[in-house]
């Protein structure tokens, strides 16, 4: 039986370029369909690269007047709260929980990048005498976190963690460590990440890192194959509503899966190049804390980014990590049809995985064509995979060597 004190989920959310709600994102993942294309927006700016881009999105059904203080990030981010809430039957938190100990930590990596380019703009390209009065609070870092916390009165630790593409995966993670140590009962926790501007794009097309315009777009993002050609850069959020075992059992409350564990370590190496020797410390980290075996470890959602050396170091830290039991476990990087949300990809990805968990397939590793000799593990291409799972791995890895692993195991009650 679980411990009282393990943290589970009661509810989630996910908006991103494969759906609007989990339950689409859920199909069309499991499906192997690609939400990733060209955007007439962006093309309208000179940007021509495939991107993961939300279509349908209308902030006119969520909010009032008050849209004009939100960038889009935010927008989102809200959105998938007040779903993952519904989701979990809080739509009332202060009916459970003491809002003092109620907390909200969200991950991002370029947050308010949208709103900061438009004030740039403004003030250099235009030649504005000034700026708009809500120029900061829609483009600071915390905006999101913050916005959460007053929307729904949580009022315990509240902060929002920027670490490049492990943003949201941290966030959760530090999430988890809040509720073991009971220091809070109840988190809303998650990523968001709106990065899909021309100056974004001009930053990453100087590092040569992309996938190149002129492919097929909804292929672009190939991890692990031998013809892998480059990231694609798309925005999105995921929040999840954390609370400790024995409170949502006492209040009654679906539990969808188990936070077991988290792993977080740093390279100390190259600034851009990872190692595999960081990402296996942090997966060994999330496992040990999970009290899970190599062997009892069924899928890795990868990080897997579709980079030339991304991809062949992960394929080796999970050799390092696990062992011989990496020869078993399925592994796929669902990045292939979501595309790359920067600091929002660690709780895509974890939505993912509950995907996974619920349907009992291990997702597939879309667009895959040609086998490359040093991604030479089971990276499931192409099909979705019916297999018993128990307990998975979400990897996320960042610029900076910065490492965040979290382990998930089915909830069984009994």
């Amino acid at each position: 039986m679980p411990p009282a004190d393990a943290v589970v989920i009661t509810g989630y959310e996910t908006i991103n370029c494969l759906g609007r709600d989990r339950a689409s994102f859920a199909r069309r993942l499991l499906a192997g369909e690609s939400g990733i294309g060209l955007s007439a927006r962006l093309a309208a700016e000179g940007v021509r690269f495939p991107a993961g881009e939300i279509t349908g999105f209308a902030p006119e059904e969520h909010f009032g007047k008050e849209v004009e203080l939100l960038d889009r990030g935010v927008q989102l981010a809200l959105a998938c709260a007040a779903s993952a809430l519904a989701m979990a039957g809080l739509e009332e938190i202060s009916r459970y929980y003491d809002g003092a100990r109620v907390g909200v930590i969200t991950g991002s990596g370029m947050p308010g990048i949208e709103s900061q380019e438009r004030a740039l703009r403004q003030l250099y390209g235009e030649r504005a005498a000034r700026l708009h009065p809500f120029s900061i609070p829609r483009a600071m870092a915390n905006a999101a976190s913050s916005q959460i916390s007053m929307r729904w009165g949580a009022q315990g630790a509240c902060f929002t963690l920027s670490s490049a593409c492990a943003s949201a995966a941290h966030a959760l993670g530090e999430a988890w460590r809040y509720l073991r140590a009971g220091d809070l009962d109840m988190v809303l926790a998650g990523g968001t990440d709106a990065p899909l501007t021309r100056g974004v794009f001009k930053a990453w097309e100087g590092m040569r890192v992309l996938a190149p315009a002129g492919e097929n777009a909804a292929a672009a993002c190939r991890p692990f194959s031998a013809d892998r050609a480059g990231m694609v850069v798309a925005e999105g959020a995921a929040i999840f509503v954390l609370e400790r075992a024995a409170a949502a059992r006492a209040r009654g409350a679906a539990i969808i899966a188990e936070l077991a564990g988290y792993g977080a370590s740093a390279d100390a190496g190259h600034i851009t190049q990872p190692s595999a020797r960081g990402a296996a410390q942090a997966m060994r980290q999330a496992m040990q804390r999970a009290g899970l075996a190599p062997d009892e470890v069924d899928y890795i959602n990868a990080h897997g980014t579709a980079t030339r050396l991304n991809d062949v170091t992960e394929i080796a830290a999970i050799r390092e990590a696990l062992g011989p039991a990496a020869e078993k476990v399925s592994i796929s990087s669902t990045k292939s049809m979501h595309g790359h949300a920067m600091g929002a990809s660690g709780a895509i990805e974890l939505a993912a995985v509950l995907a996974a968990l619920a349907a009992q397939q291990a997702p597939p590793t879309a667009h895959y064509t040609t086998p490359d000799p040093e991604c030479n593990l089971d990276v499931t291409p192409n099909r979705a995979r019916p297999r018993e799972l128990r307990a998975a791995l979400s990897n996320s890895f960042a610029f900076g060597g910065l490492n965040a692993v979290l382990a998930v195991r089915q909830w069984t009650p009994n």
